[in-house]
């Protein structure tokens, strides 16, 4: 049943009221007072960790009858171990160093006047998300440690789930005497209340989308509100000439098939031409091994003839499953230029012994991450030690990378004197 728009416009014009002033008070609260607030949220997910479940299996079922991909159903996926990782995530968060306690810079004038630049929370951020209901936790927490208040609107796949994180995190909220307004998530599943929310100007400071490309698109030209965009992880695994061979085996079977659900997974293998005829077949079989198919280009299909052909938009397109594109390339060059022509400027990552090599890949490249002997996996907010994440931006302003405390705050000035008047 769809709702009218000015039901969800009512909705949301009180909730982000509410927000504001959530906001302002957590903005105000000492740093333990919002670290009790994410430990009492971090014990309700752990204390309600049954019923969270039980409404994640509500999701599943309505997800199995219909006719979804297993990478898909991965991401919408609890278990036991993912909640406790959300619930660890929470205690995390609030482990780390307050990010409103930080004096950016601090200067004094020739007319005595002395200016601080301070750490200040963005105030009301709008989070749109699909699939993983384990964002809103992620969400809540690096919102409620920054002193902003959030909005969060999940998928309709994982609407039972989200409720019931909702549930545990605002009884944690209450436990800790914290304004359950500062994590509010609509009532329904209807679109009207994305809606709403991009068009929330004055409401809502800043939209984070975080989903599939139609979504991203969707809020980035509805938007009427500030928008911190997560863009496809269209991600690549380049393999050098000087590369170590068992390095090279192990890092892109992770990157490519820890989890291929995610957005730092690995999607097209380049492979220099000088080590393809030796190095392609094994790491095909390895990959294969663990439920790997292919699309590769004709050079690697000269050395593999079984893997299937590659298009060009094949080079275009973030799998989000056991796909794997594949080039071979002439050296280091070419791999940037292929990157530059087909990647989405999220996470990028080099296999080589040669550190010049590395270097060049690393300065040559302007995607939010780029990795050197490493998965391109370890692109995620709690490996990068920020406790957790809200998204990852791959624009130019503002964050780029895994966004979480710092990249949730702005700043505001502080200005002393002793009564100075301007000529």
């Amino acid at each position: 049943m769809h709702i009218d728009p000015a039901t969800a416009t009512d909705w949301l014009r009180t909730a982000a009221t509410r927000a504001r002033a959530a906001s302002a008070e957590l903005a105000r609260m000492p740093e333990a007072a919002r670290n009790a607030a994410l430990r009492q949220a971090a014990a309700a997910l752990r204390r309600h960790a049954p019923a969270i479940l039980a409404a994640n299996a509500q999701d599943l079922a309505a997800y199995d009858a219909g006719s979804g991909s297993a990478a898909f159903r991965d991401r919408l996926a609890l278990t036991p171990a993912r909640v406790e990782a959300m619930a660890r995530g929470l205690d995390d968060i609030a482990a780390l160093p307050d990010p409103l306690a930080r004096t950016l810079a601090d200067w004094t004038r020739p007319n005595g006047l002395r200016i601080r630049r301070i750490a200040a929370p963005i105030g009301v951020i709008g989070m749109i998300y699909e699939s993983r209901p384990n964002v809103g936790a992620d969400a809540a927490g690096l919102c409620l440690k920054s002193g902003n208040a959030v909005i969060l609107r999940g998928g309709s796949d994982s609407y039972h789930s989200a409720q019931a994180i909702h549930a545990a995190v605002a009884e944690g909220l209450r436990a800790a005497g914290v304004p359950e307004a500062a994590v509010q998530v609509p009532p329904a599943t209807d679109r009207q209340y994305v809606a709403a929310m991009l068009g929330a100007a004055g409401l809502i400071d800043l939209i984070i989308p975080r989903g599939g490309k139609s979504l991203v698109t969707r809020v980035q030209a509805e938007a009427r509100v500030p928008v911190l965009a997560h863009a496809e992880g269209l991600c690549h695994t380049y393999i050098h000439e000087a590369a170590e061979p068992e390095m090279a085996r192990s890092v892109l079977a992770n990157a490519k098939m820890r989890r291929t659900g995610v957005c730092g997974a690995t999607e097209t293998l380049l492979i220099d031409a000088a080590i393809a005829p030796a190095l392609l077949p094994v790491l095909v079989a390895d990959l294969r091994a663990l439920g790997c198919d292919f699309r590769a280009d004709a050079r690697a299909r000269a050395i593999c003839p079984g893997l299937a052909a590659a298009s060009e938009a094949d080079f275009h397109t973030e799998w989000l499953d056991a796909v794997l594109s594949v080039a071979v390339v002439d050296g280091v060059d070419a791999a940037i230029a292929h990157i530059r022509a087909h990647g989405s400027e999220h996470t990028e990552a080099i296999i080589t012994a040669d550190a010049a090599v590395a270097g060049h890949f690393l300065r040559g490249l302007e995607s939010a991450v780029v990795m050197w002997n490493a998965s391109t996996q370890f692109c995620d907010g709690g490996e990068f030690g920020f406790g957790a994440e809200i998204g990852i931006a791959t624009g130019r302003v503002h964050a780029r990378g895994p966004v979480g405390l710092e990249q949730l705050t702005t700043f505001r000035y502080l200005v002393e004197g002793n009564g100075q008047v301007r000529p």
